[in-house]
């Protein structure tokens, strides 16, 4: 499935200050990985956020947002919203400043042994 590349481009002009983002193909679209750590993705149609799984509960009771899930399992601290629910500079802005906000405190993932 291929990944919108107008939310991507909005994705891409908001971290075009910010260092050390990194692009990489993942969840079946692209992820921007901020100081090595994933952080804001695209896939398909939705934006994926990494986010305080202390706040999640809160967020999740918004229009258009769900838990990301791999293998039938929930992953905390990891959303989907959908691209209807970040029209809006307002909506799209909370959503990269809540990953963003994160960042700093979410953990590496585990590197792969070669």
């Amino acid at each position: 499935m291929a990944y919108n590349e107008a939310l991507t481009k909005r994705v891409r002009e908001a971290f075009a200050g910010i260092s050390d983002v990194e692009e990489k193909k993942m969840f079946r679209g692209i992820t921007f990985m901020v100081n090595g750590k994933m952080c804001v993705g695209v896939s398909g149609d939705e934006l994926m956020c990494r986010i305080d799984p202390e706040v999640q509960t809160t967020v999740m009771e918004k229009e258009g947002v769900r838990l990301m899930m791999i293998k039938g399992r929930p992953m905390m601290g990891f959303v989907y919203v959908s691209e209807e629910n970040v029209r809006s500079k307002k909506d799209f802005d909370f959503w990269i400043h809540l990953a963003l906000d994160f960042n700093p405190n979410a953990k590496p993932s585990k590197k792969k042994k070669k």
